[in-house]
């Protein structure tokens, strides 16, 4: 299995991002609007896991 690139986990990480957070980029921006975003505890915590599986599928 192909390591995974930066690139790849970025991406994986946007999408785990939009997925639970409502987060469209994790790009800075230089706005305090677009750049800090209140998130509910249960959300990161599923984005979270889902990033500590990803990881996890990484390794094997």
């Amino acid at each position: 299995m192909p390591k995974a690139t930066q690139q790849n986990i970025d991406q994986l990480l946007i999408e785990i991002a939009k997925k639970h957070l409502s987060i469209e980029t994790l790009e800075t921006r230089n706005s305090d609007s677009l750049d800090f975003h209140d998130v509910a505890v249960w959300a990161l915590k599923e984005a979270l896991q889902e990033a500590y599986e990803a990881g996890l599928n990484a390794k094997r």
